[in-house]
């Protein structure tokens, strides 16, 4: 026997036992109102959920964020907000995103257990804006709250865009020192617009 061998079967000889899958049927986590939920879970992870009743009113509230009324560069891919200064058409190369100050997108699925909201490119040419930008917002209609990730992968249609995940919060990492640090490396604020 080689030593490759005698390595492969000790390995084998230490394999656990298969566990069952979990049942899929199961009671799923729900909440009496799922907007203070994703709210609450969003503030806790350095976020910010704001509640509008047409996304006409974004712009108004939009002038109460000193990350919006500093920025210099705006990009908006949500018609009726805001017009940004920088037009995503006329943009060849994502690389030259990079000083996106903010940027106001559409968002998808809510998911009021970890705050989670569902992007993808369908509507964005350069998928990149969402981790360039310096504040993100993101606008997402109350109907598409839901109360956890199980109701969530129900609704996406995952073949529909070649690119789609799920983004809670701003930008975070606690890798030195356990030490939270907000922005390391993709947006330093996060605000989700519920619309409706």
């Amino acid at each position: 026997m080689t030593s490759r061998d005698a390595i492969l079967a000790a390995v084998r000889r230490q394999l656990p036992q298969s566990s069952p899958l979990p049942e899929l049927d199961g009671h799923w986590i729900s909440y009496p109102d799922p907007l203070a939920q994703f709210a609450s879970v969003l503030e806790m992870i350095g976020g910010r959920c704001i509640r509008v009743p047409v996304e006409s009113e974004i712009a108004r509230e939009l002038i109460s964020l000193p990350q919006f009324t500093s920025a210099k560069q705006v990009l908006s891919l949500v018609p009726g907000v805001v017009t940004g200064t920088v037009s995503m058409d006329l943009i060849d190369d994502p690389h030259k995103l990079f000083d996106v100050d903010f940027a106001i997108l559409p968002g998808g699925i809510a998911v009021a257990e970890n705050a989670a909201v569902w992007v993808s490119d369908e509507k964005v040419k350069h998928r990149v804006i969402y981790f360039l930008c310096q504040h993100l917002a993101l606008v997402v209609q109350y109907s598409d709250l839901v109360d956890n990730l199980y109701q969530a992968y129900e609704r996406l249609k995952v073949t529909s865009s070649p690119y789609g995940g799920f983004i809670a919060g701003p930008s975070k990492t606690a890798d030195i020192e356990q030490s939270l640090v907000i922005g390391a490396h993709g947006p330093r604020s996060m605000t989700v617009f519920i619309v409706g």
